[in-house]
């Protein structure tokens, strides 16, 4: 899948990944995708209750080496 922004959030713990992505995600444009890239082991349930909570689609979860991506469309 393609994605229209990247945001590296590794080396941040929580509650960091999700604020810096909550940032980035306002000044995008509805229907544009985001891939968050990060390290923290909290992220891959962070993200998802961010995104529910925010009204964001949670597209997908991979992994990027030593990091996960998340996709998040915006709301």
């Amino acid at each position: 899948m393609d994605w229209d922004e990247d945001l590296d959030a590794t080396g941040l713990l929580c509650p960091l990944p999700v604020l810096k992505a909550r940032k980035r995600l306002k000044g995008m444009a509805p229907g544009a995708v985001l891939c968050l890239r990060c390290t923290d082991p909290a992220a891959h349930v962070d993200v998802p209750h961010f995104c529910r909570e925010a009204g964001h689609d949670f597209l997908e979860a991979r992994a990027c080496g030593d990091a996960a991506c998340f996709l998040i469309r915006r709301a």
